[in-house]
């Protein structure tokens, strides 16, 4: 039994690896995608086309990858919860907060992937509303 939390504390801090690497990889791929547009003679005369594609880019990528980042956090949150059974009271309180955590994490990416659609809509209003008036 000793062995089990050395594996559990290598596995974590894999995982906090692939959670930075996973969030440097998003701003990565809108950064890359920002300077492919960015290309355009007509997106470098008007500010306003460049961010609504952005919040369009971002909308889809939220929309197609947030169901099943949501799903993966849940099915990670119940792998947390079911090794803390096996750990001693201290540690198995640890893992249920991370467990818990995790659930509430999985909650909000799939609701800001519902909402993205509607969110989209209102900052592209909100923002041809300002540039009109100024």
């Amino acid at each position: 039994m000793p062995k089990i939390p050395r594996y559990v504390k290598a596995l974590a801090s894999k995982l906090l690896r692939i959670k930075h690497l996973l969030i440097l990889l998003f701003v990565l791929q809108i950064y890359l995608f920002s300077i492919s547009n960015g290309a355009s003679p007509m997106l470098l005369n008007s500010n306003t086309i460049g961010i609504v594609s952005e919040l369009t880019y971002i909308k889809s990528v939220l929309s197609q990858v947030g169901p099943i980042l949501g799903a993966v956090l849940f099915i990670v949150a119940g792998v947390f919860y079911a090794v803390g059974q096996v750990m001693p009271p201290d540690k198995r309180a640890n893992f249920h907060t991370a467990s818990i955590n995790i659930i509430i994490g999985a909650i909000i990416i799939s609701l800001l992937s519902v909402a993205s659609t509607s969110l989209a809509v209102a900052s592209s209003h909100l923002l041809a509303n300002s540039v009109s008036t100024t």
